[in-house]
């Protein structure tokens, strides 16, 4: 295969061409290679290494749980491997039909087989066994007979599972068995077909998806945060935080195996503030005045309509939890608290040293509200409230910070600084800007500690990186992401609808000229983890950009240097005695061991089955369980929350709830010794 050095001029050239073939995938591909090659920050040029990564990509978007193809299919499809940039270059769309017809024809075999399950009595004592498999050791199945096989057992198990999330009692399932399960088992496979129909039934068709999912996979291949967007994908992207109306707070979404989950919990809602419901929790019903909605072969759209409902202020939501447990949990519709957005500062103090605590969920602004006011404002409105507390020092939390907006993040580095550059940006074409903070003074000028782990992203890296290149503030706990690439939204073509992409445009550097992509931001004081090691770093995915370095052309002018040295030996001999924060090593590596080594073989047969759901429930509860903190702080409102919270006594009760859960946090409890450290030496 001869590597296409110079073969981006003559695809670009070659656009007018190709589009009058009339192919509306082939349109949406030559466009969004020429929007990759104008203004992806690091474009890859076609080749065999581009021909091999985009199959694999691709591969993984259309089966990613290898539960369709089959390894003769393979043995056709793999002859893409390194033919893909060829296919391109010879203007030929034609080859993903082939994988459409091939996935077309496995779901209906597989529907079709699931049809018959219905009439087959399935062995439910020990016939199948069944193990924990993480994800690099999927494999696809050798054949059909190999494939029905797994349908049974997997109905099966589900069946089991579902009785088991129903009832408590084990032997009220033993002794109603065959009755339970001749009624349970038709929904389970209908669920499943489903799921499959649905699959097949893709908005504006099953060929659209499998060539939106190619285009997928080519922008995948240029880095993980470029994706393609349909008109549908992109409102819903942009629309999708909006805080206009009454709402419980919770974004929801319908995973492969056709559960409706939480796909995002909006910071300042309902949800948010109930503190019960996370990411990634299955929905199993939903009922409000009496009228219940059971999640089973329903589609998301119809889980949305059913929340809005305005005729349901009020709803229960029967939750399943990662480790198998249920529960229920009510909710109240009511404005986002855009306003407040759950920026909350409150007062650490022991011996008479008292510290501020801000945690802030996330880099949001809102750009919709007459005052402007993001979190950089909010932030501040808590810092002035906070230092009227007389507070010696102050704790950012950006644990679990995902990032967003950079504006704020830079409006946030103003109130810590007097002038200057706090980060480099560097384009495709080479050139850099520096960035800066142009407001004179500050807003603050004691003692700061930022608290950061490995979620830790984005406009947090950045924020913490810069403070810690000023040696404004102490950095404490885990590396964090490593993701320095900003991205935009665009359209594939402005002379005709074909969508939108979203692409990585520019990366941003510290001030020293160093980047953190990949790499993170490294804390002056490191403490252990349980989410360490969990390969959740940008380093972990595949075809992230690689670290760089940017030329300094405005130099930083830091404070004076932090003793790290001192508040490290401190910090280690207190936390190397505590048995709390040697429980977290244990705790990562049995989390390590759950997520990444295969289980230990176990009978498809209720006894086995609930046991292994109790010893998960067990071992997910033991690792995530909050131990006391042996001499915890004293955390208070500051007076002017206590004052707004006389007026609103269920926000009262959730407050005190949220006090206790901060008194119990070791990672703030170290934070507060470790800042108190360096206020004695400040």
């Amino acid at each position: 295969m001869a590597k296409h050095t110079f073969a981006v001029l003559l695809f670009i050239i070659s656009f007018s061409a190709f589009s009058q073939q009339n192919d509306a995938f082939c349109d949406k591909l030559v466009a969004l290679q020429k929007q990759v090659f104008e203004n992806h920050y690091e474009p890859k040029i076609l080749n065999d290494s581009l021909s091999k990564g985009v199959y694999h990509l691709f591969l993984d978007l259309l089966n990613e749980d290898k539960e369709y193809f089959l390894e003769e299919d393979l043995s056709t499809l793999n002859k893409d491997e390194l033919e893909i940039d060829d296919y391109l270059l010879n203007q030929d769309c034609s080859f993903v039909a082939k994988y459409s017809d091939i996935l077309q024809k496995r779901i209906n075999q597989s529907i079709a087989y699931l049809e018959t399950l219905k009439s087959k009595d399935l062995n439910y004592n020990s016939h199948y066994s069944l193990r924990y498999t993480p994800e690099e050791f999927y494999t696809y199945f050798k054949d059909e007979a190999e494939l029905n096989n797994a349908l049974e057992k997997k109905i099966a198990y589900k069946v089991i599972s579902r009785l088991l999330d129903q009832y408590e009692d084990l032997e009220e399932i033993t002794s109603k068995f065959d009755t339970l399960e001749k009624e349970l088992k038709p929904k389970i496979i209908d669920n499943e077909i489903c799921v499959l129909t649905e699959f097949l039934n893709k908005t504006n068709g099953f060929d659209n998806y499998v060539n939106n999912q190619f285009l997928n996979a080519y922008l995948n291949y240029q880095d993980p945060h470029s994706i393609f967007l349909s008109n549908t994908d992109k409102t819903i992207f942009e629309d999708g935080l909006s805080s206009n109306q009454l709402s419980f707070g919770l974004i929801t979404d319908k995973n492969d195996d056709g559960q409706i989950t939480v796909a995002h919990v909006i910071p300042g809602s309902s949800a948010f503030i109930n503190g019960n419901i996370e990411a990634d929790d299955v929905i199993l019903s939903l009922t409000a005045n009496n009228n219940t909605l059971e999640t089973f072969c329903v589609s998301n759209k119809d889980v949305q309509a059913y929340m809005t409902n305005e005729s349901y202020d009020e709803m229960t939501f029967k939750i399943k939890k990662s480790n198998g447990g249920t529960f229920d949990i009510k909710l109240k519709k009511s404005k986002i608290k855009v306003e407040d957005n759950a920026i909350i500062g409150y007062v650490l103090s022991q011996e008479e040293t008292n510290v501020g605590y801000i945690q802030i969920p996330s880099f949001y602004t809102n750009e919709e509200s007459p005052n402007g006011r993001g979190v950089s404002l909010d932030f501040a409105k808590e810092l002035y409230k906070l230092q009227k507390e007389n507070i010696e020092g102050l704790v950012i939390d950006l644990r679990f910070n995902g990032g967003g907006s950079m504006q704020e993040a830079i409006e946030l580095c103003g109130m810590f600084i007097d002038r200057g550059p706090v980060s480099i940006i560097k384009y495709k074409n080479g050139q850099s800007y520096t960035l800066k903070d142009t407001k004179r003074g500050t807003l603050y000028s004691k003692p700061l500690l930022i608290l950061v782990n490995s979620y830790s992203a984005s406009a947090s890296e950045f924020f913490a990186s810069t403070m810690q290149d000023y040696n404004r503030a102490v950095i404490v706990g885990s590396k964090t992401h490593g993701k320095s690439t900003a991205q935009t939204i665009m359209p594939v073509s402005i002379k005709e609808d074909l969508g939108f992409c979203k692409i990585t445009v520019e990366t941003f550097f510290r001030v020293t000229g160093k980047s953190l992509q990949a790499q993170g931001v490294i804390p002056d004081v490191k403490l252990p983890s349980i989410y360490d090691d969990l390969k959740s770093y940008e380093s972990n995915y595949q075809f992230a950009i690689k670290n760089q370095t940017a030329t300094v052309k405005l130099p930083h002018k830091p404070f004076a240097a932090i003793d790290v040295k001192t508040l490290v030996e401190k910090s280690k001999s207190r936390t190397e005695n505590q048995l709390v924060f040697n429980s977290i090593l244990d705790k990562n590596s049995k989390l390590k061991q759950s997520i990444f080594e295969k289980g230990e073989p176990y009978k498809l047969s209720l006894k086995a089955i609930d046991n292994s759901r109790k010893q998960k429930i067990n071992l997910i509860d033991s690792i995530f369980k909050t131990n006391k903190v042996p001499f915890p702080l004293l955390i208070t409102n500051t007076e002017a929350t206590e004052e707004v919270l006389t007026f609103n006594p269920e926000d009262k009760s959730e407050n005190e709830d949220y006090l206790e859960e901060l008194t119990n946090d070791i990672y703030i409890n170290e934070s507060y010794y470790i800042i108190k450290d360096l206020i004695n030496n400040f």
